[in-house]
């Protein structure tokens, strides 16, 4: 359909880009909420970034006080109408239906004149007093729909808060999408203004609340579920795709190489299926991959999980690409063993940590960047006990990211207690989480280097590779 930018920092983000071109979008909002500004910001940016012509419809206000208005956001109407691109037009409710319904009347001609792209009508909330009935009012609404489609107008609609009755689900319904603003009390200190999309026709939206400020250039809205980036671990590295389309799309790419990434799952949810996927796609990329593998995630399941994913566990490993710490006494495949670094005999942490860095030291140093570590951190908890954990996993992650490796850890938050946890979170550049919960598996991004919180997704069986999909 085509992308129209409104223009408000953020607020194109929610909806992938902006307004589906030719749409009638209705904003409500009590007063004080930033309709106004939201509407004129949508016109300014038409007329100064894309150079589309604009009116603006106002029952309430004359131009003078808009063009004062404005003027705080640094927005010179005046100046946008002498170039052709802007009308500011004040008249009734009645009057202008009355030409707006009119063929060759005062709105066809304005339209037509400054080849009008755009439109904000303050308020149709008017509209009501001049119509008998509640019947008569719909019917007034649906006729200024067909005729703003007629002139194929992306158009702001300005509404009124009222109470949610079946006016204004009429007005949703016939509206190709619907905004709402609100000043709501925070923390019993302040008042904070937000957005919510609740319908946007022909547009994949973020969901929710979303603060929204009134800046010295206008609305800037930022949308919920986000962080400051970290700009050091984004800017110049290249990225290691997961292989699960969703995820790799809200990491922009996949996990930042040189980065560890935390999966939190719980007892009940199939994690398998991502661990598999992560690994396939770093052993066909030509990663050299290390897997410290769970007390009851088997070497032969393992196996099983590369197979699907149309790789040999036996291959990968007589090639020199595939290892595996190993804390428990049991068989590998043929062809696994000069690949299983045994360490369940080792006690003492020094010991341990020696251990492993003499066997995999030498095999790093020709290409430190190219190596992937997968490391189920219940184990070492288990085997090596929670100090162990907690003296020496920032090290060994401080370690692993100076030498540009990438590493995924699989942890279940819930049975290592909370303070355990915030340092793992700590720890790790980015954490996602993913757990059942009723008849459903959901997966979360809680933290991420590009600043991304998600929405909760709910995992789905696929029949293909990866086997999993993010709804």
């Amino acid at each position: 359909m085509g992308t129209v930018p409104t223009g408000v920092r953020g607020l194109d983000v929610l909806m992938d880009g902006g307004f589906p071109k030719g749409a009638t979008v209705i904003v409500e909002g009590a007063p004080g909420t930033g309709k106004t500004t939201l509407g004129m910001q949508f016109l300014h940016q038409g007329a100064v970034r894309d150079g589309e012509a604009g009116i603006y419809i106002t029952f309430e206000e004359f131009p003078d006080q808009l063009y004062r208005d404005m003027l705080v956001f640094g927005w010179d109407l005046r100046k946008l109408e002498a170039e052709g691109l802007l009308r500011v037009i004040s008249m009734t409710p009645d009057i202008f239906l009355e030409q707006m319904t009119e063929p060759g009347g005062l709105i066809e001609k304005l339209i037509v004149d400054v080849g009008c792209k755009r439109m904000v009508i303050d308020s149709i909330s008017l509209f009501r007093y001049g119509t008998a009935s509640q019947e008569e009012h719909r019917r007034t609404l649906y006729r200024l729909r067909n005729i703003l489609r007629k002139f194929d107008l992306t158009s702001v609609l300005i509404k009124e808060q009222g109470t949610m009755n079946e006016e204004s689900g009429f007005e949703a319904y016939i509206s190709d999408g619907f905004i709402q603003l609100q000043l709501k009390q925070q923390m019993d200190k302040y008042r904070v203004r937000t957005l919510e999309i609740l319908k946007m026709r022909g547009r994949r939206i973020r969901e929710g609340e979303h603060i929204y400020r009134l800046t010295d250039h206008g609305i800037r809205l930022i949308p919920a579920r986000s962080m400051v980036e970290d700009m050091a671990l984004i800017n110049g590295r290249e990225k290691v795709p997961t292989g699960v389309e969703v995820l790799d799309g809200l990491l922009e790419g996949g996990f930042s190489q040189g980065t560890v990434m935390l999966l939190d799952t719980n007892s009940k949810a199939n994690y398998k299926y991502l661990v598999a996927s992560v690994l396939a796609n770093r052993l066909r990329a030509g990663d050299k991959v290390v897997a410290l593998l769970s007390s009851f995630h088997t070497p032969q399941d393992f196996d099983k999980m590369l197979a699907l994913q149309g790789l040999s566990m036996s291959r990968m490993a007589g090639e020199g690409r595939l290892f595996f710490i190993e804390h428990y006494k049991r068989s590998y495949p043929d062809g696994c063993e000069a690949a299983v670094i045994d360490v369940k005999g080792l006690t003492g942490s020094q010991k341990y940590r020696e251990f492993v860095r003499e066997s995999l030291g030498p095999r790093a140093e020709d290409s430190p960047g190219n190596w992937f570590i997968y490391y189920d951190l219940n184990t070492v908890l288990s085997e090596r006990g929670k100090e162990y954990v907690m003296k020496f996993f920032a090290e060994e992650t401080a370690e692993i990211k100076a030498k540009g490796m990438t590493m995924m850890v699989m942890c279940n938050f819930s049975e290592i207690g909370p303070e355990c946890s915030a340092y793992l979170e700590r720890t790790c550049n980015g954490v996602i989480r993913t757990w059942v919960d009723g008849s459903y598996q959901y997966m979360q991004v809680m933290k991420s280097p590009n600043g991304i919180i998600s929405e909760p997704y709910v995992v789905e069986t696929t029949a293909q590779a990866p086997f999993m999909r993010l709804t």
